[in-house]
């Protein structure tokens, strides 16, 4: 072979192989950029969350009516646990409440027919510390709309990882991790034991007592500010929120370290502002076993769906009695009361 057939096969073996990796990229679709689905890829493991739901938003235009926010906890919130309502969960690990303006926004430009918004908030959330920097989707939304953005992709070997490991987890239909995808956007955690439930969940409240609770958490000064511009922005929209139900066990943990009148300030203002929020965050049957939660603070996907029952219809749901409460105005000294007397009984 002379050296211009040498150079030739080169080429073609090169060329080969990439049409190869991005064929297999596009059929497997890691990033959420094309919306097909079938047997093996309908596991997705989480690349980055922000950026794929953000990209998927531009590339794969959602017919939903309704737009959920939140953090890892929201993920759980499975748009198919809806009967009425069409759902797109934007929620994305370690959210800021500083995030959900922009992101409410972005989502909108992309889709302005939602004609309501799901808030989940977090408590530890709302601390100084955790609230202070401003943070923003603008740096994700940049990024997906650079020209070229999704060819690049199909030709990254970074995606070809990840799409061989979902080809992997697809064709074992097997749920390995703490969050797991399918292609309608239901996240799925891994099943612990007992006692790995019990291990986690003590490791994870010492993590939130050494980080976020006690002398670390100093109440944001404007959180009432904030939560006020996400409830104006597109008003035409209802906006509907609800507290992130942690365990019994973390919650002994908050009220232990002094929290109880920073977590009262904080349905108040959530009040003050929406009107009315679903507080699903106290002591009650959901929340007082364990093994509703793979670490203490993240829910299993079926407590989502109790949720998602209760936000979609009200007091009719057909959930624990005991698990959410719609708490305004007229009912806010009556609930702290239920909240306090129960704090008083876990210690």
């Amino acid at each position: 072979m002379n050296d211009k057939k040498f150079s030739f096969a080169v080429m073609a073996i090169f060329a080969s192989l990439t049409f190869a990796v991005a064929a297999f990229n596009f059929w497997i679709d890691p990033l959420w950029h094309y919306g097909h689905a079938h047997g093996l890829n309908d596991v997705q493991i989480v690349a980055d969350e922000r950026e794929q739901k953000t990209a998927q938003q531009l590339y794969d235009p959602t017919d939903a009516d309704t737009l959920l926010l939140g953090s890892s906890r929201s993920t759980y919130v499975q748009p198919s646990g809806f009967e009425k309502w069409t759902v797109y969960n934007y929620a994305v690990a370690n959210l800021s409440m500083r995030e959900y303006y922009t992101m409410l926004l972005y989502a909108f430009d992309q889709h302005p027919d939602y004609e309501r918004v799901l808030i989940g908030v977090d408590f530890f959330k709302s601390s100084e510390e955790q609230a202070k920097d401003a943070r923003a989707i603008t740096g994700y939304e940049t990024k997906v709309q650079e020209p070229f953005y999704r060819a690049k992709n199909l030709l990254s070997f970074d995606t070809f990882g990840f799409a061989v490991d979902n080809l992997k987890l697809s064709a074992a239909d097997d749920i390995t991790a703490d969050r797991l995808y399918n292609r309608q956007g239901d996240a799925f955690a891994k099943k612990l034991t007992a006692e790995e439930t019990k291990r986690d969940t003590a490791a994870k409240i010492t993590r939130f007592e050494n980080t976020f609770y006690g002398d670390h958490y100093v109440y944001y000064s404007r959180y009432k500010e904030i939560m006020q511009k996400v409830h104006d922005t597109h008003p035409e929209a209802e906006k509907i929120v609800y507290t992130t139900p942690i365990s019994t066990e973390l919650f002994k943990s908050l009220v232990g370290t002094g929290l109880l009148d920073e977590y009262e300030m904080w349905l108040r203002d959530l009040v003050a502002v929406y009107g009315g929020v679903w507080n699903f965050m106290y002591p009650n049957s959901v929340t007082n076993d364990i093994l509703n939660y793979y670490d203490g603070h993240h829910f299993y996907p079926e407590i989502g769906k109790l949720i998602s029952e209760r936000l979609e219809q009200g007091e009719n749901a057909d959930v624990p009695e005991d698990f959410g409460v719609w708490v305004t105005e007229d009912n806010i000294e009556e609930h702290m009361a239920m909240v306090r007397k129960l704090a008083a009984e876990l210690e």
